[in-house]
């Protein structure tokens, strides 16, 4: 491709390169670079492969992020099947497992199921009455059952929107030629669907390798990546960064390597079905019905078990880290809005400049990388790409390495903290923003040029009204996960600059279930209250981009 430089687009193209650059390439590269320093070259590594903390720690994670997977994957996909295949008794309920997830933030999942099943959980207790004793909720059981419950809602969706996309005409026409039902879907339906089912567990299994809330706070003596990165970053002094940083360098290795599984695999099982025909859910009666309606309401509830506990906790009466079920008070809330308000400011104040400067950037991006190509946006498009392959601590280590002295000194201002922010989310936003452009005719534009209104114009006039509903959808969703976010802010943060993340952490390793349920509590509401203006005020399908 050439490159005109008469065009503002190009020269706006040179701009948002330079911006990536500074701000994202420059502290990944930080990473790589610091973990080959030290005294000697690869001290890192020869530390890293060289203690057997560290080899456990890079094996358990591996370890977990298959044993979630395969749990994830198997509750996940048989959800998806039968919802889309059969109608059954409370099947309605299943549609709010993706909002579910969406207002549940991984540090609340974590105190709720500690509340419920920990060591002092009331469900424990109950059981211990009644003569049943569960093994500990620290370690292997509560990592693999809380990520399990969290990350299972991916694979539904993932393989929902395969299966609804599925022409069922085809599998007719092998049961026409003799195929029994079951080995028709075996033979036609698996092939087409299994790419998203692959796709979807590779998607978990990044998620879990980059887990730092659920590692963290549930982990106990099970040794993992995310965990040994924090407690590196947090230990380790500015001027000697090689263990985080070749510790973050590991995690990062990993997911890449993931990604582009990910990538080759979807592209060689890619199916087209065109004029498809939906198959009709078949309706369920008698005990088959019940089972089904059973089983998928058993999932539900124990995923809507973490909005009830902190919901209650909340409202319970404690004293220090007891707390006393069935008493009831509004200290807490009183506590969390009137004498200790500033993590909600915090929150609100940097979610929403991340959320503005994320949006705004998002539409710009797409409209370049979609309608504006030259020899410079396939570079700006693979490197937007880049933060799918961080976790939130490797990238809160290079955001420090990068901008704690120097030429843009950022470490301990709030800047840090949003910059950190929009980073992680951008590519939710630019991924609505470029879908959409493909569905806007270029006519409409080409029209408005040929009418004498300029190029910059014509896309403020015409096309960003028309990208203005996946732009609200991706405000949206960059919203409800950026006020959540707690493994890049935890690495980042300085004193009173806490968000209620990190408020609900802290408050955790004290003890303080009953403040964390507190501030858990404003936390969704803060989630929920766009989401619910969203899709009923304005009727935004926020899942629709994710199909």
């Amino acid at each position: 491709m050439r490159l005109d430089l008469r065009s503002i687009w190009v020269w706006l193209s040179f701009a948002m390169l330079a911006l990536l650059g500074v701000f994202l390439v420059y502290p990944v590269a930080n990473i790589f670079l610091a973990s080959l320093g030290g005294p000697g070259r690869g001290e890192g590594w020869a530390i890293v492969f060289g203690d057997p903390r560290y080899l456990r720690a890079i094996a358990n994670t591996l370890l977990l992020g298959t044993a979630v997977t395969l749990a994830a994957m198997g509750v996940g996909v048989p959800l998806a099947y039968l919802t889309a295949r059969y109608d059954y008794p409370g099947k309605a309920i299943v549609s709010i497992l993706p909002l579910v997830t969406l207002v549940t933030p991984e540090v609340i999942v974590a105190q709720t199921w500690l509340m419920m099943l920990g060591n002092n959980g009331l469900i424990r207790r109950w059981l211990l009455e009644h003569g049943v004793v569960l093994p500990s909720f620290y370690g292997w059981f509560g990592l693999t059952t809380s990520m399990t419950f969290i990350y299972y809602t991916y694979a539904y969706i993932g393989t929902l929107a395969a299966i609804r996309g599925f022409d069922v005409q085809l599998e007719e026409a092998a049961r026409s030629l003799g195929s029994s039902p079951v080995r028709a879907r075996l033979r036609v339906l698996v092939p087409v669907v299994l790419p998203a089912i692959l796709a979807s567990a590779l998607l978990i299994f990044t998620l879990v390798v980059g887990n730092f809330a659920l590692s963290m706070i549930l982990g106990g003596r099970v040794e993992l990546l995310s965990v040994k990165t924090y407690q590196a970053a947090v230990s380790e002094t500015t001027s000697n960064p090689v263990l985080q940083s070749t510790l973050a360098s590991v995690s990062i290795s990993i997911v890449m390597i993931v990604l582009f599984a990910q990538r080759w695999i979807v592209s060689r099982g890619r199916f087209e079905i065109v004029q498809g025909r939906v198959a009709r859910p078949s309706r369920l009666r008698g005990v088959m019905a019940l089972g089904f309606a059973a089983a998928a309401s058993l999932v539900v509830v124990v995923s809507l078990l973490p909005l009830a506990a902190v919901v209650a906790g909340a409202f319970t009466v404690s004293r220090g880290p007891v707390m006393r079920w069935g008493q009831w008070t509004t200290a807490n809330i009183d506590r969390v809005l009137s004498r200790s308000p500033e993590p909600l400011y915090n929150t609100m104040t940097y979610a929403g400049a991340a959320t503005a400067i994320a949006i705004v950037l998002s539409a710009l991006i797409g409209y370049l990388i979609v309608r504006r190509r030259n020899a410079v946006t396939p570079l700006i498009d693979y490197i937007t790409a880049l933060p799918l392959a961080l976790s939130g601590t490797a990238l809160g280590i290079g955001l420090i390495h990068a901008f704690n002295t120097g030429w843009i000194t950022l470490t301990g201002t709030a800047a840090i903290i949003v910059l950190a922010y929009v980073i992680r989310r951008l590519p939710f936003g630019l991924r609505n923003a470029s879908s959409t452009l493909y569905n806007i005719p270029r006519s409409l534009e080409e029209a408005s040029i040929s009418l004498g209104v300029p190029p910059g114009r014509t896309f403020l006039k015409v096309i960003l009204p028309l990208m203005a509903p996946a732009l609200a959808a991706a405000a949206v969703l960059t919203w409800t996960t950026t006020v959540a976010e707690l493994s890049t802010s935890i690495i980042v943060y300085s004193g009173g600059r806490e968000t209620i993340p990190i408020q609900i952490f802290k408050l955790i390793e004290g003890g303080l279930m009953a403040q964390a349920s507190a501030y858990g509590l404003v936390l969704v509401a803060v989630i929920l209250a766009p989401i619910v203006v969203a899709t009923r005020i304005f009727r935004i399908d926020l899942f629709a981009s994710r199909a």
